[in-house]
């Protein structure tokens, strides 16, 4: 799958995954989500952020936990 909006640059936040070369890391954008934020209230919070910044960080961390194996407890 490619990604046309996440950029890895190691000048720009170390390397870590960011949307569009710009200094907003996919992790945040994500935890925005997991925080109950709609795309439009990141983009409101984040002018620099289209909503389809936001789809495609999603879709990258999706990818990304896809190709390793997580530690889960099960339910008892």
């Amino acid at each position: 799958m490619r990604f046309e909006r996440i950029t890895v640059d190691s000048t720009v936040m170390g390397g870590v995954p960011c949307i569009r070369g710009l200094r907003i890391p996919v992790a945040t954008v994500v935890a925005m989500v997991a925080d109950g934020m709609t795309p439009a209230e990141i983009v409101s919070d984040l002018p620099d952020l289209t909503p389809d910044d936001v789809v495609e960080a999603l879709r990258f961390a999706a990818e990304a936990v896809r190709e390793r194996e997580l530690p889960l407890r099960h339910a008892a």
